[in-house]
């Protein structure tokens, strides 16, 4: 198990190494940077740009040197010093930035992933072991719904329910009487009031998809033969599901902890706009639009470095549920 997980964390190193620079890569594409877009925009605006000012900026953040020079300067200030840069259109250091919006980001993220898991397990058996009951029809249906309808549509829909029926105040993570003040207990209180409807929304396609991935698996797992022989030998129906099959059908359950992670973050920018969120969505939207890079950058490493821990693990989850993984 240790030769196992040292394989997979030098993976993992060796991956982020090379996300970094493709990280790099990607914002650099565009044509232009953010002075050239400022530039402009004011030009379009009719306001009249002071070049040597343009300039000096240009030379204060280094926009005029070679690639491999900014990355160096961008990955050894995040590496040594925690820095990730200078966010051009808010004039303030990108770090301050991510860590406003990451921790209601991550809040949101968990709350969601746990919400799936805890209405995709329960149901993912019980429409496997009664596949011909109404139940499991019904979530059959409830999963094509939730697969079918884009999440910002539905946002749509409990934003119109909430306000309708339970007058409650729409978009948001707060009421705006606790928006601007500091954590307290009440504040606290008002979030998790506020978290359901964003975490429902989120989790729908997501709840839809792994009821089925673990209806699928358990089906496949039901008539074989061990499962057979452990009830002929008379073990109880639970205790027999619960320690053979289902241990086995959650492999490709357990697995999808990699995507799952980052794509609450990233996956739900619409969504997010749509309930006002602020979360870290939109904020990355906003600084692809504007070539805001060393924000976008450290956006997309960030979100890029949850991939890989995510990978990691759903890689010591699976060996550990199943010993032929970190054997093989």
């Amino acid at each position: 198990m240790l030769t196992f997980l040292i394989r997979r964390l030098v993976y993992m190193l060796v991956t982020l190494a090379l996300v970094s620079v493709l990280t790099f890569v990607i914002i650099q594409l565009p044509p232009g940077d953010y002075l050239s877009s400022m530039v402009a925009g004011l030009s379009a605006e009719g306001v009249q740009v002071n070049q040597a000012f343009v300039e000096g900026m240009r030379e204060r953040y280094g926009l005029g040197e070679p690639f491999y020079i900014q990355y160096w300067k961008w990955i050894s200030n995040i590496l040594f010093y925690g820095d990730f840069g200078q966010s051009f259109e808010w004039n303030r250091p990108v770090a301050s930035l991510i860590y406003e919006r990451m921790g209601l980001t991550v809040v949101l993220s968990v709350s969601t992933l746990l919400f799936i898991w805890a209405v995709a397990f329960p149901i993912g058996i019980y429409s496997a072991i009664r596949r011909h009951s109404i139940g499991a029809h019904l979530a059959t249906f409830v999963g094509f719904i939730g697969l079918a309808i884009p999440n910002f549509l539905i946002a749509l829909v409990f934003m119109y329910l909430s306000f309708r029926y339970l007058g409650q105040s729409v978009g948001g993570l707060f009421s705006p009487e606790f928006e601007n003040l500091p954590w307290s207990l009440a504040k606290v209180g008002d979030l998790i009031s506020h978290l359901w409807i964003p975490v429902i929304v989120l989790g729908m396609a997501g709840t839809a998809s792994l009821i089925r991935i673990m209806r699928a698996n358990l089906l496949d797992e039901l008539n074989k033969p061990y499962v057979v022989t452990a009830r002929a030998m008379g073990h109880p129906e639970h205790v027999l599901l619960l320690k053979y099959p289902v241990r086995v059908a959650l492999n490709p359950f357990v697995s999808t902890v990699g995507w799952v992670l980052p794509g609450l973050v990233s996956g739900a920018t619409i969504t997010a706009i749509v309930l006002n969120l602020p979360t870290s969505g939109p904020m990355l939207l906003r600084s692809l639009l504007t070539q805001d890079m060393y924000l976008a950058g450290s956006f997309i490493l960030l979100l890029s470095t949850l991939t890989v821990i995510g990978t990691l693990i759903s890689d010591i989850l699976l060996a550990w549920l199943d010993p032929r993984i970190r054997y093989s």
